[in-house]
């Protein structure tokens, strides 16, 4: 019997699921197809990663990996909803969760220095991020809009806000030394096993990646963002959003890119409140309140230290003193920069330039922006757009046209293919990329807190 499996998911999806799964249910039956649901939730996913450490009336299948090895399949029929792709807050909450209702779960380690923190550790890494759509996108994606809902959007279209030709509105990138400037290539010649090494400046080399099989004529590329170039672009645009009566607002993807941008999101956090961590920084960075997982998570941690209260009151002033940040809940005081996997590139861009080019500012207003995205590589077709909008106004759902995503994906697309070769850089030195023979593929003069990545 021919079968759709309905993947089961999280928070908004699942209460679609709820609605929607019912109707495809009835339409199903009416031919003689079954729909079968399987959990690739959140929890469900960090349950299969224990199954060996969890009583046998706690454990679940890895429907993850089950439905992976169906995309090999021609006859594969798989209905996969939006999922989360977990940040390092939400794993921490997710855990606490699942460790409440009875799961004896190891905590997410913070530090990892004994084998069980390793062991933990390489556990979760495996579930957080974008750890679904490697698998369920691997074989042909159709993603196409069915002319009935494409109908019904020119009919009851969306709402678009007014673009006006004064719009303050722009992109911010870097324009040298990110991913994009610093890219290198090669095509393999043949098959081959890669290694992946830091030479430091002392001679000392570390491997980063022992090994990494590829196929010949397999595009292997290599590039390096520079930490100290990332927070002088940073600083400065900070202070342009305050010279120009502007929102700040940071747009990256700390959800997919799961090593490089809460890395980058915590230089953000640590450049808008740069006098803050002028004065506490070594205190700081020594409780690990880097950043990288927000400033919410920095204000919660600042409980933990004996000055705590002097801190927050840091962190108010700068605050008050710096440009005012886009918001994520005006009501609820949750900024831009308060957790990583609350703006996610790809969502608010858009959401930002249907809505004339305005974010939401701490008075409940909407307000013309900055739309800070360190990385050039994706960076300039927003702003083609914020400038065609600032000349011939907003576009019109009821005519314009839409680019479907249909096609063969990748078995390794750049941005999931990366997760396991990205380094935060430890030393001053040299990365390089060798073959078998010990050949220098690609090099790059990296220095320390550099993000580097294949």
């Amino acid at each position: 019997m021919a079968k759709i499996i309905y993947t089961r998911t999280d928070e908004a999806p699942l209460l679609a699921t709820y609605s929607l799964k019912p109707i495809v249910e009835a339409f199903a039956s009416t031919c003689g197809v079954d729909v079968e649901t399987c959990d690739i939730s959140l929890a469900g996913r960090i349950l299969a990663t224990f199954n060996d450490k969890l009583p046998k009336e706690q454990q679940v299948n890895d429907a993850l990996k089950e439905l992976g090895e169906l995309t090999q399949s021609p006859e594969a029929n798989i209905l996969k909803l939006p999922n989360i792709s977990a940040s390092v807050p939400q794993m921490r909450a997710a855990i606490s969760e699942l460790q409440k209702a009875g799961y004896d779960l190891p905590d997410f380690p913070l530090e990892v220095n004994t084998e069980e923190e390793k062991d933990a550790y390489a556990r979760y890494s495996s579930v957080m991020g974008s750890a679904v759509n490697p698998v369920l996108r691997e074989g042909n994606s159709d993603r196409r809009a069915p002319k009935a809902v494409k109908n019904y959007v020119r009919t009851h279209p969306h709402t678009m806000g007014e673009w006006k030709s004064e719009s303050k509105t722009n992109v911010a990138t870097m324009e040298a030394n990110d991913f994009r400037h610093n890219e290198q290539s090669v095509i393999m010649p043949a098959e081959d096993d890669l290694r992946i090494q830091l030479v430091k400046a002392n001679g000392e080399t570390t491997v980063l990646r022992d090994s990494l099989p590829v196929q010949k004529n397999e595009i292997v590329d290599s590039t390096v963002l520079r930490a100290a170039a990332l927070d002088e672009f940073l600083r400065a645009q900070v202070a342009r959003a305050k010279a120009e009566g502007v929102l700040f607002s940071v747009h990256l993807k700390a959800t997919m890119m799961k090593v490089s941008d809460p890395v980058i999101f915590g230089h953000a956090v640590r450049a808008y409140f740069s006098d803050v961590y002028e004065q506490y920084g070594e205190q700081l960075l020594g409780a690990g309140l880097d950043g990288e997982d927000g400033l919410a998570a920095i204000l919660d941690g600042l409980s933990e230290l004996d000055n705590g209260e002097e801190i927050r009151a840091a962190f108010d002033k700068g605050l008050e003193d710096g440009p005012d940040l886009a918001m994520v809940n005006s009501h609820r005081g949750i900024t831009n920069l308060h957790v990583p996997s609350d703006v996610i590139v790809d969502a608010s861009m858009p959401a930002m330039i249907r809505d004339s080019g305005k974010m939401w500012n701490k008075d409940d207003a909407r307000q013309d922006t900055l739309a800070v995205l360190p990385d050039s590589s994706y960076a300039g077709v927003y702003q083609v757009v914020i400038d065609d909008c600032r000349k011939n106004g907003a576009f019109d759902p009821t005519t314009m046209g839409t680019v479907p995503n249909v096609g063969l994906m990748a078995q390794k697309a750049e941005e999931y293919g990366s997760h396991d070769k990205t380094f935060k850089i430890e030393a001053d030195g040299k990365v390089q990329v060798l073959n078998k023979a010990g050949d220098v593929l690609m090099e790059h003069e990296v220095s320390e807190g550099d993000l580097w990545r294949a």
